[in-house]
This record gives structure tokens, sequence and C-alpha cells, in this order.
């Protein structure tokens, strides 16, 4: 019997292996408790029944309880950074192929957006970039690399002339071309080990939602995957408290260099 959200927390952590004591706990409660009232079920007993024993249901959980909103070029004046500023620097420090991992990716709307901006300064046979989400159903539409006219709203026209296809009304294929740079996998900041020797870090709008010291521990692990002086690429509405603390000094507006 599933009484209360301490209860619920860890029936979500075996099922899914999600450990929501991660995330602030007034802002998920209270995104669980629509849901299921969406639902129409009568407390979180009757729902952890039904997710068990429906996997669409469980598959819809998920998708919602890791907010997936996401976009091509999220705020343009950080992507021009990246690829004025930074990219050069990193290009020219360590080569052109780079070991670069967009964590927590969501639809595959920012590796695709890194992989066009790179396109524009090294052999697109170089760019690698790896992809990692929590959520399968985010992970097959990313690699499916289909996407609605409001996702792509923001980006570049000549990245859209150059990388889309039209499909009907409404809709637009990514080229191959950049699919083929991006390597899509499964992956749980939380749980999972990282990789390591990278170059450049994305992790952007993600970690918002998390608890203070959950944020810390991953910060910390990040520094630990990238190299000496790699970079980690942030959201527009996050800084690393404590930086210097976790090994980081601060080169730009939501840009943080590894320095040891």
């Amino acid at each position: 019997m599933i009484k209360d959200y301490e209860e619920f927390k860890k029936f979500v952590l075996n099922l899914t292996t999600i450990d929501l004591n991660a995330y602030k706990e007034k802002q998920m409660k209270r995104r669980i408790d629509t849901l299921i009232a969406r639902h129409k079920y009568d407390g979180y007993d009757s729902y952890c029944k039904a997710i068990k024993e429906d996997a669409n249901l469980r598959d819809e959980f998920v998708n919602y309880l890791t907010i997936n909103v996401s976009e091509f070029y999220r705020n343009p004046a950080l992507w021009k950074t990246l690829e004025d500023v930074i990219l050069p620097d990193l290009i020219s420090k360590f080569g052109t192929k780079l070991k670069i991992w967009s964590a927590a990716c969501s639809t595959g709307d920012e590796p695709y957006s890194l992989a066009m901006v790179l396109a524009k300064k090294i052999p697109m046979r170089d760019i690698k970039i790896i992809a990692t989400d929590i959520d399968d159903q985010v992970l097959e539409k990313a690699k499916d690399g289909v996407y609605g006219a409001n996702s792509i709203k923001g980006l570049p026209k000549e990245f859209q002339d150059k990388y889309f296809d039209k499909m009907g009304d409404r809709f637009y294929k990514i080229s191959d071309d950049i699919k083929k740079c991006v390597e899509f996998k499964k992956g749980n900041l939380l749980k999972d080990a990282y990789p390591t020797g990278c170059h450049l870090i994305l992790c952007r709008n993600v970690l918002i939602y998390f608890t203070e010291e959950a944020k810390r521990d991953v910060y910390a692990k990040f520094n630990k995957s990238l190299v000496t002086d790699g970079c980690l690429f942030v959201g527009n509405t996050e800084q690393i408290i404590g930086y210097k603390e976790l090994g980081y000094s601060y080169q730009h507006l939501f840009f943080y260099r590894k320095t040891n």
C-alpha cells in the first residue's frame, strides 16, 4: 500500500531508477499530483498499480516526470558565443576531433544544433557527439529526427534551408548527414557512469529542477568528465554556485572552464 509521497518516491526509484529525492520536492510533487488527478486515480496507490501494469502509462509518466522542454538553437546569443568564441578556442587547443557530450538531450534539438554549428568549422566526418537522456520516448523521437515548425523557428535560416526537408505542412525532417554526427544513448545523470575525456559538455535547463545537493554532485561529476581547459555550457537560468571550489573558472556568461 503506497500511502504517501515518501513511499511513492521509493516505488518510483525501484520501478524506473529515477530518484525523486534529487528533485525539488514541492515542484515535483505538484506535477505528479496534477498528473494523477488528470487520469482520475484516487491516490498514489492506485496510480502506482496502474503504471506498474501498463507500460504505455509508465512511459507517459517518465516522459512527464523528466520535463522535456526543448527547441533548436535555444537562446541564440549563447549559441553565437559558442560558435564565435568557445568552439574556435577548443579547436585551437584540442584539434578538430573534439569529444562532446550533450547531457539530458531531450528530443535531440540541442546536439543537432551543435552539429550544424560545428559543421561550419570542422569536417562533418570529425563531428562525434554523445547525447544521453533518461527518457526512452524522447530518445526515439530524437533518432527519428522529425520536428514541428515551432521546434526549429529559432534556428538560423541557413541551417533550416541546408539541413531540413519539409514533410507536409507542419513537419520537418533533419538530414541524415547531421543525424550521423550524433549517437543517442540512455543515461541517468543521478545514477550512471559519465563519459570521460570530454572537451565540451552541454547540460542546459535541466538541473534547475534538482536540489542544491544533487546539482553540486552533478557539476562535480561533469568536472571529472572534462579534460583540463574543457568547457561546460549550462542554461540561461543556471549558474554554478561555488564554481571555483568545484574546479571551474568562469569564462563567459553560462560557460565554465575546468581548471583542475
